[in-house]
C-alpha cells in the first residue's frame, strides 16, 4: 500500500491539496458535460506534484497547472501569490508614503440573472471603477489601489452578485481635512454616479490598520480578503449537479477576458518597480517567499506525489 502523501505548514496544518484536486476532477467533469475542449487539460492540472524537502516541510518544485479561471486548484495557488505579492506592495508603499492611510471599499451593483446580464453587468463594473478614480473628490486624495471582483451565486433564484473589493490608499490628509473626506453616503453617491443606475448602490468603508500589538492586524485582513478568489468553489460545487452545470457554463461565458485583480496608481507603480509577475499568466508554482535557488533546491531531497483518481488522493509516488 503506498503512503498516503501529506503536505504541511510550519504551524502544523494540511495544505488542501486533496480537496482542491476533488474540486479539480469534479470540475473538468462538469466541461467536460459542457463539451468544453479544456476539460482534459483541467483534469491534468497537479496530477504529479514534485517537492523539495526542506528540514521537515516540503516546497512545491515542479507540476503542471491549468489556469482555466475556474479551476478550483490554480485558483488556490493564484490566490496564494496574489496575497504574497500584496503583502510585498503594502509593504513598500508604506515605506514610501509612511503618511498614508489605507481604506477598504466594497462597491457593489444590482444582481445579473442571466449569463449575458452577467457579462455586460462585469465590464460596466470595471469602466465605472475608472471613472471613480478619475472624480476629483477621489484623485485628489488617491495614492493607489488594488481592485478585485467577487461574483456570488443567490441560493434563492440563481442571480449573481457581483461587488468589487478595493483597498485604497490615501494621503493622510484624507483624514485631517473636512473637504478631503468622505462618508459612506457620499462614496454612495459617486459611485451611483459613475454607474449611471436610478437606484442607490450599497457601498461600504471602513479605514484600515496594522494593529498586531492588541492580536489583529485589519490592514492583513482586508488585503487577504482583496486577494481571495473570484469566485468560490461552493458557488458552482453544490449538491445540485443541474445548477451546477448552468452556472458553470454561465460563469465561463461571462467571465472570458475579465481581469480579476487591477492595481493603480502608487501600488500599480510599485508592483513593476518590483517586477512581480501577472499572476493570471504567471507561474503557480512559486507563489511566494522563495528564499532558495534553482541550484540550491535542485540539491535537496525530492518527494513525488501523484493523484490516484480511483482513490481520490495523492500517493507518495
Amino acid at each position: 500500500m503506498s503512503e498516503i502523501f501529506e503536505d504541511k505548514t510550519e504551524n502544523g496544518k494540511v495544505r488542501p491539496w486533496r480537496e482542491r484536486k476533488i474540486e479539480n476532477v469534479r470540475y473538468a467533469e462538469y466541461l467536460a458535460i459542457l463539451e468544453f475542449k479544456r476539460a482534459h487539460d483541467v483534469r491534468g492540472c497537479g496530477e504529479v506534484l514534485r517537492f523539495r524537502k526542506i528540514g521537515e516541510h516540503l516546497k512545491l518544485y515542479q507540476t503542471w497547472f491549468c489556469h482555466k479561471r475556474l479551476c478550483p486548484l490554480c485558483n488556490w495557488r493564484k490566490s496564494m501569490k496574489n496575497s504574497s505579492q500584496l503583502k510585498q506592495i503594502i509593504a513598500e508603499a508604506v515605506a514610501r508614503e509612511p503618511k498614508g492611510r489605507f481604506l477598504f471599499l466594497t462597491l457593489t451593483v444590482k444582481n445579473a440573472h442571466s449569463a449575458e446580464e452577467l457579462k455586460v453587468s462585469l465590464r460596466a463594473l470595471t469602466k465605472a471603477f475608472n471613472k471613480l478614480t478619475r472624480y476629483k473628490k477621489v484623485t485628489k486624495n488617491l495614492l493607489g489601489y488594488l481592485r478585485s471582483t467577487e461574483i456570488t451565486v443567490n441560493e434563492q433564484d440563481g442571480s449573481y452578485n457581483q461587488h468589487l473589493h478595493v483597498l485604497v490608499f490615501v494621503k493622510s490628509s484624507y483624514f485631517k481635512n473636512s473637504n478631503n473626506y468622505l462618508a459612506q453616503a457620499e462614496w454612495a453617491k459617486l459611485w451611483q454616479r459613475a454607474l449611471k443606475v436610478d437606484y442607490e448602490p450599497v457601498v461600504h468603508v471602513q479605514a484600515v490598520k496594522a494593529n498586531k500589538r492588541k492580536g489583529t492586524d485589519s490592514l492583513q485582513a482586508s488585503a487577504e480578503e482583496t486577494a481571495k478568489y473570484e469566485v468560490k468553489s461552493a458557488d458552482y460545487m453544490t449538491a445540485d449537479d443541474e445548477r451546477n452545470l448552468v452556472v458553470i457554463k454561465n460563469l465561463e461565458y461571462a467571465l472570458a477576458g475579465t481581469r480579476q485583480i487591477s492595481y493603480g496608481g502608487l501600488l500599480k507603480q510599485i508592483k513593476q518597480d518590483l517586477k512581480l509577475e501577472d499572476v493570471e499568466n504567471g507561474d503557480l508554482v512559486h507563489v511566494g517567499d522563495e528564499d532558495y535557488t534553482k541550484e540550491q533546491m535542485e540539491a535537496m531531497e525530492e518527494v513525488v506525489a501523484k493523484w490516484d483518481f480511483s482513490k481520490q488522493n495523492y500517493f507518495i509516488w
